[in-house]
Order: C-alpha cells, then structure tokens, then sequence
C-alpha cells in the first residue's frame, strides 16, 4: 500500500510520487511481453509515467528496454529522462522518415500532440494530433497501443447527469476539440485495418503540483485573481493514479480501440473548491459570472471497475497544492483554460 506524505516540499520528492509504481502495476510487468516506447516522452506527463514504468520492471524482476522519443528542445529533461535508465531517441515526429525509423517494439505510450496555444497554428494543431497518429498507427501496426486524448471530445453536459460515458458520442466543439477527434479516429481506424489492439485514453483532468486546474484556481485565490465561474464544475485525477491506470491499460487494449475515461469519481465545484484555498490561504475569493447548468464532465464507472477508484483523494491534493503555493516552489504557468466553453484554447 502508498503511503502518502502530509506535504510534498520539493519537486524531487514530488517527481518520486509521481513515478512510484503501484501493486497492480508491478504484477502487470511480471507477465507483459515486449519492450515499451513513450512517444512524447518530454511533455508534462511523459518523465513520471516512463520512470513509473521503469520502476516496475526493477520491482518486478525484469529486463525492458523503456524509449522515450521527443524532439527534446530541453537537453538537460533528456539527461534527466536518461538517468532514470530510460533510452531516448531525438527527432520529429511530424517526419515520416523519422517516424519510420523508430524501433518496433511491442507497446506503444503515445503522448504527444498540442493543445496550449492551439488556435494560434491551427494547421499545427491538426498535423501534431492526427497527421502524426495516423503515422504511428501504420508504423506501429503489430504493437499494442495506448493512446492519450482528452474528455474534450465530449460535449457539455447537464451537471447532475455524471459525466459523459465511453458509448456517447462525441461532439468536440472547436478546432482543438475536434483535431482530438481525429487522433482518435486515425488509431481507430488502424486498429481496425490491422487488427492492432488500442486504448484510448480520454483525460479530464490530470493534476499535481505544478499545474492542472487546482493550480490555476488556487494561484488566482492567493493572487487576488478573479475565479471565473462559466465552466463551474470539472472533474480531477492525480497524475500518479493516472499513470498507473494509463499504463494498466495495455492490458485492455483491443480491435476494436477500446476507449476509457480516465478521471476521479468526483464533480467539484469551482466555487467549492476556490473558497476551499481562500480558507487556507485566508483569503476572499473573487468571483466572475456564476455557473452554467452544464460542463465538460466525464464519468469515470468503467475505468473504475477495471482498475478500482484513484488512491489519492481531491481534500488531499488541495493540501499539497495549497502547501507548494505557499512555499513558492515552481510552477509551470501553462493554464489549462479549463473555463472556457467555446472549444477556443
């Protein structure tokens, strides 16, 4: 059983419990077959669920090659990501060549795409989240592959209704939205030519303490920001209960792609949650605009009954988040714009 801490005081402690694998993913590397390749390995998820994998293989007793591919514009994150005794491999994903001349190995971690700042280079946007998989998918035809896309491809919901399930259908509203769409269209469609077995992962939202949608409410109650109300509820998952449900989910992998939710069972309240940091900040939140009837919400029942309910609970997160802002440790000061409603990110 993880033990957790009262407060995570530095980002080497913090990059420890994002990567520290669980029981259930230590058993899945006891019996997984083949190598490992983290396609996207230098975004913000990319370092903590390749080390967590790693580390499973070292408590399981096995040899794995663990790749991290990424044009890595960051030397010293590629150096960071090697010391783990994870190999990486420099270049373009948006280059066939490139892409053609990557190991075959037996599981595919396929993390890369855009989407901070995606309504500035539209044609990027499309081309990072549907050109590339499209090439992945061809390229890696005989892997197995579990790819990341996000609870935005779902549309607005009624707040009571729990949340958008895997048999809905998707209506991405706005280009970022839609481009997601495609991604998972483009695996879909390989899964189905090849045969190739596929998770998709629809995300909403991962947190820790640098970034995510507690970070941006609590850094506008402790700066005196206005909290906008317009997206009033969203759901959470702490990164380290993600990445292990994420790489669990190569087991469930299938033709056809196999899509999964993964996020907390929780609806949380923006104005909860802001007067929640207010409290321990002693601070008055200010509020903009009051709460629409609906929100981007996703259910999280089957991934749930797969891998049972995240480990670390939102009242304990909001601790540690409240902790780090007040110690002035390092944000990455990339908003996740969750409250926008309009698709334009």
């Amino acid at each position: 059983m993880i033990k957790f801490p009262k407060t995570i005081e530095n980002e080497q402690q913090l990059e420890e419990l994002l990567s520290r694998p669980t029981a259930e993913v230590v058993d899945l590397f006891k019996t997984l077959d083949g190598d490992i390749i983290f396609l996207g390995i230098a975004g913000k998820i990319g370092p903590s669920i390749a080390r967590m994998a790693k580390r499973a293989c070292d408590e399981a007793g096995v040899s794995k090659r663990i790749i991290g591919v990424s044009r890595f514009s960051n030397e010293q994150e590629q150096k960071q990501i090697e010391s783990f005794g994870i190999e990486t491999i420099r270049g373009d994903l948006l280059e066939p060549d490139f892409i053609n001349s990557l190991p075959k190995v037996k599981n595919v971690i396929f993390l890369a795409g855009r989407k901070f700042g995606a309504e500035g280079n539209l044609s990027l946007t499309w081309a990072m989240n549907t050109y590339v998989p499209a090439m992945v998918a061809a390229h890696y035809k005989d892997s197995r592959i579990v790819a990341f896309s996000t609870g935005c491809v779902y549309p607005l919901v009624p707040v009571e209704s729990g949340g958008s399930v895997e048999t809905d259908r998707p209506d991405a509203i706005g280009e970022y939205a839609q481009s997601c769409l495609g991604r998972e269209r483009m695996f879909e469609h390989g899964s189905l030519k090849y045969g190739t077995p596929v998770s998709l992962i629809r995300l909403n939202y991962s947190v820790e303490m640098r970034y995510g949608v507690l970070v941006d409410v609590a850094t506008k109650v402790k700066n005196d920001e206005v909290v906008d109300l317009s997206m009033g509820y969203f759901n959470i998952i702490w990164q380290g209960d993600m990445n292990a449900m994420s790489l669990q989910s190569l087991s469930y992998s299938s033709s056809p792609a196999q899509v999964i939710n993964l996020t907390g069972p929780e609806t949380l309240s923006v104005r909860k949650v802001a007067l929640e940091f207010g409290e321990i900040f002693g601070k008055t939140p200010k509020f903009n605009g009051a709460e629409a009837p609906t929100a981007l919400l996703s259910n999280a029942g089957f991934s749930q009954g797969l891998f049972g309910k995240p480990k670390v609970a939102p009242v304990q997160i909001i601790q540690w988040i409240a902790n780090w802002i007040s110690i002035e440790n390092r944000l990455l000061n990339k908003p996740t714009h969750f409250e926008v409603r309009d698709g334009k990110y």
